[in-house]
């Protein structure tokens, strides 16, 4: 059993973890990678005008994942319960607003938008292994987590898949 599960996570760790967590692995490691291999594009340690264009994917990454944040925090003003299901710990809310109308998983398509943004930027070869993992991982871990919704709000989460697509768009099935 993980040390979160069944347990209340208390509003400062989320709120650290976001602040601190989320900026170093998807802000500073990107970095780090970047400098394993070639920057393509890039001359005299300066990024081309085509590598900047990266900077808008992750600005609008950086930007969902904060407006998925705002979500959770005012869903759970005094921290989160996590119950573990048999798939999955999940919350103790259901979220639907916010991006949470566009997709059921709008923090994994920031994550992605985020690394292809950055694989833009750096020209780097190694942050498009990175970007291809954020993109395989998803699909891999999200029928888990739908499982364990499921199990956990039962008919209000069919409802909320039923018309909500899993990845994005404005009308159900764009995304399943």
């Amino acid at each position: 059993m993980n040390w979160y599960t069944g347990r209340h996570v208390p509003l400062w760790l989320g709120i650290a973890t976001h602040l601190v967590g989320f900026p170093a692995v998807h802000g500073l490691l990107p970095w780090a990678l970047s400098l394993l291999g070639a920057r393509h594009g890039w001359a005299l340690g300066l990024p081309s005008a085509w590598n900047v264009v990266g900077l808008l994917p992750v600005g609008a990454g950086f930007y969902i994942e904060y407006r998925c944040m705002r979500e959770h925090f005012a869903a759970a003003p005094s921290g989160w319960q996590l119950e573990k299901t048999r798939y999955y710990p999940t919350p103790s809310y259901l979220l639907t607003d916010g991006p949470y109308r566009y997709s059921c998983n709008p923090i994994y398509m920031a994550e992605a938008v985020i690394w292809l943004g950055w694989m833009a930027f750096y020209g780097s070869f190694v942050l498009a292994g990175m970007a291809t993992l954020a993109l395989v991982l998803g699909p891999l871990v999200v029928p888990r987590e739908e499982k364990g919704l499921e199990a956990r709000f039962g008919e209000a989460y069919r409802e909320y898949r039923r018309t909500t697509p899993r990845w994005f768009g404005g009308k159900k099935g764009l995304g399943r």
